[in-house]
């Protein structure tokens, strides 16, 4: 059986290169294809991985623990969710394998006022040195500078807070918050510096104090959040559940990170159903292209198929010689187009594709090319399997064939 199949596979590779011109725009066909899936995926997935980097050392860390109900209405009324002791809960996450930090902070709503107008703000009181690990080269600041653990009073700010305020490093402003029962707090604040993320949404709105500050605005010393970072950003599933069994019993909600962003999942969402149409537009030209060069090819040696049955053999046998003519042609462009698509790649991120901001950015990037051992055989897999669904028809027109007209063909 093997014997047999070893000759049927050569006679088709003869086959393949007897017309040499169309055997090359065949694997040429196969193999762009191929390489064009493996570059606009990795493309795709570059922009997932920023995006979520983006929102994971900017904003939220990679998992979110807090009390009960605290994402859904923490800030209507924040003194109902806090946590009180966090420190044996942060001891606990930071002998938790694969945990880069542990940070606290203080989450609140108020209103900023620079002696002329207000402005209803998001504000954060964090851990200031912690942060500025976290965040990177996530947050830029356009103005001033970070904040710092020593900075009494001081505070950084939104580029869109800063436009709305007309504010700039060195003013002064007033933070007035709600406490329970009714009543208000106040306290002043000198603007330290003025930060950019990739969300104009958030920068609109958001400021930040001192995690000392945040608790004599509140007269605490409890917390709302506590925010694990972890080494690798696909650790945070595994990290989540591990928390999840350790804290289960102490009324607390945990979170990933892209729970806590709708922009982050629509925008997954987006690309992903272009990337789709992307993949049939692609797999359809292949198929289109191979399948005309198929054509062709078996119209010329309408006479040889002729041939084959008035000596004997079966029309299936016509059919399976196509086929597999078909797989093994499949096959050879997959691979070229797998390696053409890996070296493009490779080229393309050595160099870097400068990106404008996305909607609703602000913060322009350099896009790369990611090479994913299991994207790279899908796109193989892919133009492999459009090469086979080309050869169908044209193998099962050239075995309904008559015998006397097939020998005729071409006198």
């Amino acid at each position: 059986m093997n014997s047999r199949f070893l000759e049927n596979a050569l006679f088709a590779l003869r086959n393949i290169f007897r017309q040499r011109a169309r055997a090359v725009a065949n694997l040429l066909a196969i193999a762009l294809g191929v390489a064009g899936l493996i570059v606009v995926g990795g493309f795709v997935q570059d922009i997932f991985v920023q995006l979520g980097e983006a929102i994971i050392h900017g904003q939220t860390g990679h998992v979110q623990i807090s009390k009960e109900g605290f994402q859904r209405v923490g800030l209507r009324s924040p003194e109902k969710y806090l946590i009180e002791k966090p420190e044996l809960i942060r001891s606990q996450l930071k002998a938790m394998p694969g945990t880069s930090a542990v940070l606290s902070r203080i989450n609140f709503t108020g209103t900023l006022n620079n002696g002329r107008r207000d402005l209803g703000v998001l504000g954060e009181g964090i851990e200031a040195d912690l942060e500025s690990q976290l965040t990177g080269i996530y947050v830029r600041y356009t103005e001033g500078r970070a904040l710092r653990d020593g900075d009494k009073y001081g505070m950084v700010i939104g580029q869109g807070v800063a436009k709305s305020l007309d504010l700039a490093p060195g003013d002064r402003v007033a933070m007035v918050v709600s406490l329970s029962e009714g009543a208000v707090n106040t306290l002043d604040f000198e603007v330290i510096g003025i930060f950019q993320t990739f969300s104009k949404d958030f920068d609109a709105r958001a400021v930040r104090i001192t995690l000392p500050d945040a608790g004599e605005l509140f007269g605490t010393s409890a917390v709302h959040k506590i925010i694990m970072v972890l080494n690798e950003t696909g650790q945070s599933s595994a990290a989540a559940s591990a928390v999840r069994d350790l804290l289960q019993k102490d009324g607390m909600e945990v979170t990933l990170w892209h729970e806590l962003s709708d922009f982050y999942t629509k925008t997954i969402d987006l690309y992903d159903r272009q990337f789709g149409v992307m993949r049939l537009i692609i797999l359809m030209m292949v198929l289109l292209s191979v399948s005309n060069t198929i054509n062709m090819t078996l119209f010329e040696r309408t006479r040889e198929f002729g041939t084959i049955m008035a000596i004997g053999s079966p029309p299936s046998a016509v059919f399976w010689q196509i086929i597999l003519e078909g797989i093994l042609v499949g096959a050879c462009g997959a691979l070229l187009g797998m390696a053409l698509g890996v070296i493009a790649a490779w080229g393309i991120s050595a160099i870097g594709i400068p990106m404008p901001p996305p909607p609703n950015a602000n913060i322009g990037y350099t896009a790369y090319i990611r090479v994913a051992i299991d994207s790279v055989l899908i796109a193989g897999l892919i133009g492999w399997v459009a090469t086979i669904l080309a050869s169908i028809l044209p193998a099962r027109r050239a075995s309904r064939l008559s015998v006397v007209d097939a020998l005729r063909h071409g006198l």
